[in-house]
């Protein structure tokens, strides 16, 4: 697996992108101008926020400050969820509304 399975999950005003990572991939540093919870639901990762980097076991929910740069490293396989607060549902443009918003 090169790259991530991603999964979309939406609901009223929520959604949900599941990521799947085998060891060793990464979720790329990138930032929020909102504060929202990822869920560790499979395996271990290190979890970048900021400048500190933890070890999270699953199941864990974490959460990622408004303008904090962060990231993700699987280094187990692992089954990862970021949760947004977003009336936006479709899948070709959440990302360009959240990621840098």
């Amino acid at each position: 697996m090169n790259q991530p399975d991603i999964l979309h999950h939406f609901s009223q005003g929520l959604y949900a992108k599941e990521s799947r990572f085998s060891a060793g991939m990464a979720i790329l540093k990138h930032t929020h101008s909102f504060s929202h919870l990822s869920i560790l639901a499979a395996g271990k990762v290190a979890v970048l926020r900021g400048a500190e980097i933890d070890i999270v076991d699953a199941p864990a929910c974490i959460e990622i400050k408004a303008g904090l740069t962060h990231g993700v490293k699987a280094i187990t396989d692992c089954v990862w969820f970021c949760i947004h607060a977003t009336d936006e549902a479709d899948p070709s443009k959440v990302d360009e509304i959240l990621i840098g918003a």
